[in-house]
């Protein structure tokens, strides 16, 4: 099969732009950096997670189903988009978020309100673990749920990137990437790109930052994606098993842990911002850029390499996390002279 052979509804406006970030390069000296425009998909303030929605509600369509169940944080990106892409479709929408409601929605969370979705606080549980209670109780009121899984990430979501490193294959124009940069949370992103770029027979690195410190009885998030990578290939009849080897995800960036804000994140916030007009979130991108940055600075990707930044959204968080923001960045007092 090919990756057209899917059941897949249109959500959002494609191909995403792919920019250079010229003066963001120069205030680091190189690499030349350049940015695929996930941010602009359209749905709900756009999102990556738009892409994998396409083939998994492709999916509950194509099975007659009217409810979608999914599960994130408080702010999760990934339930903004679901909310709306149930909005769209007519379906019946569940968000189970973790923590306790708020005095006052803000963010993701006032835009899930907006779009009329169920929310459902789980507390401590904020990766789907009661999505089996409320799935039951919807096949007793008689409906026909889907479960969309943490992040759109099992192997139809991990197809939506490697159909994405096809279109970002065909807008390239004869620029040879060395390096794709990516926030990696769920596994999806970076197991769909891994495949891409092995059915493209492409030998840029796909390099994710990882977002999100393990929790207890998880399996281990290199395993997950390598699962996905592996799961995602057979359905598309690539017998080929990925290795270890192929897999790199970079875990010196996890800071204080998930959400938690610091002086990377920061620093890459406003640099982009300030030298790009490019607005990056304080969970995803934010870590991820912060990472990127200082992979440079380290030697780790050198100054003559052409990289690419895949910004997957989430700008919608900045206004939850105003208060986490560190302003003196904002306003230029802490970046160099060369970024004002």
């Amino acid at each position: 099969m090919n990756l057209h052979d899917f059941p897949r509804t249109c959500l959002g406006f494609f191909p995403t732009p792919v920019v250079e970030l010229a003066r963001l390069s120069k205030l680091l000296g190189g690499p030349k950096i350049f940015m695929k425009r996930d941010d602009l998909t359209g749905l709900a303030m756009g999102g990556n997670k738009t892409r994998k929605l396409e083939y998994l509600l492709g999916d509950a369509l194509s099975q007659g189903c009217d409810a979608i169940i999914t599960a994130g944080a408080a702010q999760s990106n990934h339930c903004r988009q679901t909310a709306a892409a149930a909005a769209k479709l007519g379906m019946e929408c569940h968000l189970l978020l973790g923590g306790e409601a708020p005095e006052r929605p803000s963010g993701n969370l006032l835009l899930d309100q907006i779009f009329g979705c169920h929310i459902h606080w789980t507390g401590e549980h904020r990766k789907g673990e009661d999505i089996p209670e409320i799935f039951e109780e919807l096949l007793a009121a008689q409906k026909r749920p889907y479960i969309v899984p943490y992040g759109g990430s099992n192997e139809f979501g991990a197809l939506a990137f490697a159909e994405a490193a096809h279109e970002l294959e065909a807008q390239a124009k004869g620029r040879n990437f060395s390096h794709i940069v990516f926030a990696s949370s769920s596994g999806g992103t970076q197991a769909g790109l891994m495949l891409g770029r092995k059915m493209l027979g492409k030998t840029y690195q796909v390099v994710g930052i990882n977002i999100d410190k393990e929790e207890a009885g998880e399996l281990p998030f290199n395993r997950q994606i390598l699962s996905l990578a592996n799961r995602a290939a057979r359905l598309v009849g690539l017998e080929q098993e990925f290795s270890a080897r192929e897999l790199i995800l970079n875990s010196d960036y996890l800071g204080g842990g998930y959400a938690v804000i610091g002086d990377l994140e920061n620093e890459a916030i406003a640099m982009t911002a300030r030298t790009e007009g490019v607005l990056l979130d304080p969970v995803y991108t934010g870590r991820a850029m912060g990472g990127l940055i200082q992979m440079i600075r380290s030697g780790e990707i050198s100054r003559d390499a052409r990289v690419l930044f895949w910004h997957t959204g989430g700008t919608p968080s900045l206004f939850a996390y105003a208060n986490g923001l560190d302003l003196a960045w904002h306003t230029g007092e802490k970046l160099p002279p060369t970024a004002r």
